[in-house]
């Protein structure tokens, strides 16, 4: 579970909601037309711009995100460093037999376990990147249209409170009461915009960006292995990857050394 965005929707709710009740009564903040506008404004022009399965993919990966912990990168790194321990000691064709939920990895250790040529490693799992950058960068979109698309939607029932309120200007008292109503559509809008959409769109980035760095350590894991067969080795081209606080100096003993030569 991701308690970072369980604790910002909490708190953000929270908040939006103790200064509605400090200022005065929920109740008037609570339009079912302004909400069916909005909401349903919002869905029907975001299914009008992308494909109905996108639409889907998009609430599936912001539950998945949402639920799941990310991978870390130090996870990862230490990973590669148990396949080139692995290789070092019993050959590049023992990683073939390497279980494992992450298919990129998987076929990164057949590729190996194959003798697969750099150039083919590295092309790819390249194309793996690429390919999950695409797909993910569909996904936020829907939640950057969305977020695009609430507001104005917000206006648009805005303005149709104003022409009904403008309607029955014969009667003052109502005034006041219609002009609330009518801003409370803008009000959704911003609201599911600012709190709900783009936080899921910057989350989903955020988690883009995790991913590809995990891959992108296997990628040059891999062709360590592949050229080095040894984990210092390894550990020093990953290394990158990680923060400088976080970085340990591996400390490789006689037995791990390469003999002197004679």
């Amino acid at each position: 579970m991701d308690f970072a965005s369980l604790i910002g929707i909490i708190s953000g709710l929270a908040l939006i909601f103790a200064a509605i009740l400090i200022g005065g009564e929920a109740d008037v903040f609570v339009n079912i037309p302004g909400l069916m506008i909005v909401a349903g404004g919002t869905i029907a022009a975001t299914l009008l711009t992308v494909q109905f399965k996108d639409v889907l993919n998009a609430f599936r990966a912001a539950y998945i995100v949402f639920t799941r912990d990310k991978t870390n990168v130090k996870d990862m790194i230490d990973t590669m460093l148990e396949l080139s321990r692995i290789s070092h000691r019993h050959g590049l064709l023992r990683l073939g037999d390497v279980e494992t939920d992450s298919h990129v990895l998987r076929r990164a250790c057949n590729l190996l376990a194959e003798a697969a040529s750099e150039q083919v490693i590295r092309n790819t799992l390249q194309n793996e990147i690429d390919s999950l950058v695409s797909r993910h960068m569909t996904v936020q979109d829907v939640f950057r249209k969305m977020a695009l698309y609430a507001p104005a939607f917000g206006m648009l029932g805005t303005l149709i409170g104003l022409i009904q309120m403008l309607s029955e200007l014969t009667n003052p008292d109502t005034i006041g009461p219609a002009m609330a109503i009518a801003l409370l559509t803008t009000f959704y809008g911003s609201l599911l915009a600012t709190l709900v959409f783009m936080p899921i769109a910057g989350k989903l980035r955020a988690r883009t960006l995790s991913e590809v760095t995990n891959l992108e350590v296997i990628r040059e894991g891999c062709i360590s292995i592949l050229t080095n067969d040894h984990y210092a080795h390894v550990y020093e081209q990953l290394s990158s990857y990680l923060p400088e606080d976080s970085r340990k100096p591996l400390k490789i003993g006689r037995s791990e050394q390469q003999a002197p030569k004679e």
